[in-house]
């Protein structure tokens, strides 16, 4: 249960090596959390993670998790819940791709709609089934501005993030008055491994930016969170924006 300051004491993220989710963890930690679950593909940089937690105090265990592999996903992640309950849950797993390759490789650019969306849906489903049968907890959605609106550069991962995008929102509608609140976040281009290298978009953000932004989120109830927060109002100009005049801008 959240402490008498409302902060969580115990977290499960999704994506246990995500730079984002790792921020969002640190911080939490400072704030009280005591307990994080890990959930991942066994490696090296799971393990380098929780001891990386471990190291702030918090009580860290780690569990085998594929997006890949949504058969799985009720076992591995209803195990999480059978030991006690989870005041957060943070979904922070997703694939960029390369849009360069993936539009002459179907596999591949399936593989980044099957990790961004269809494990996305599977894992987010079974954790707000047991978050509703306990009665309480927040499901935060690390979706992005990607999906606002796709992108000739990148539509591959804008259209999976446009659905993620979607079907948290539409969670969020069906969990509405259960007890678990569901919060979806909308980074734009966050500095991190996966964009290294990547040409620097305007208004860009780093995870420890995120991760005050999900914390500010949580406090105030929030649906939706904007990072920055002057993106809401671009992305809805550019949301509007006529065709012919969309694909004239340098995306």
């Amino acid at each position: 249960m959240k402490d008498a300051f409302g902060a969580p004491q115990s977290l499960l993220l999704l994506g246990g090596t995500s730079e984002i989710g790792l921020a969002v963890a640190r911080r939490l930690i400072a704030r009280r959390t005591r307990t994080v679950w890990l959930a991942g593909r066994p490696s090296p940089d799971l393990e380098a993670a929780a001891d990386g937690l471990r190291a702030l105090g918090a009580e860290v265990r780690t569990v085998p998790f594929d997006a890949l592999d949504p058969a799985a996903h009720e076992g591995v992640l209803g195990k999480v819940f059978t030991e006690g309950d989870i005041d957060l849950v943070l979904l922070a797993f997703g694939l960029l791709g390369d849009q360069a390759n993936d539009e002459g490789d179907p596999a591949a650019a399936v593989r980044v709609a099957q990790t961004n969306y269809t494990g996305a849906v599977s894992a987010g489903l079974v954790c707000a089934a047991a978050l509703q049968h306990q009665g309480h907890g927040s499901l935060v959605v690390l979706s992005s501005v990607a999906g606002e609106r796709a992108r000739r550069a990148n539509f591959i991962y804008g259209s999976s993030k446009a659905g993620l995008d979607a079907f948290a929102q539409g969670l969020g509608d069906a969990l509405y008055g259960t007890g678990v609140h569901v919060m979806v976040v909308r980074p734009g281009f966050v500095r991190t491994r996966m964009t290294a290298g990547l040409p620097e978009a305007p208004l860009a953000t780093t995870p420890e930016e995120v991760a005050t932004a999900v914390e500010l989120g949580l406090r105030r109830g929030s649906e939706t969170v904007w990072v920055p927060g002057a993106l809401r109002p671009v992305m809805a100009a550019v949301r509007h924006l006529p065709r012919p005049l969309f694909r004239l801008l340098p995306l």
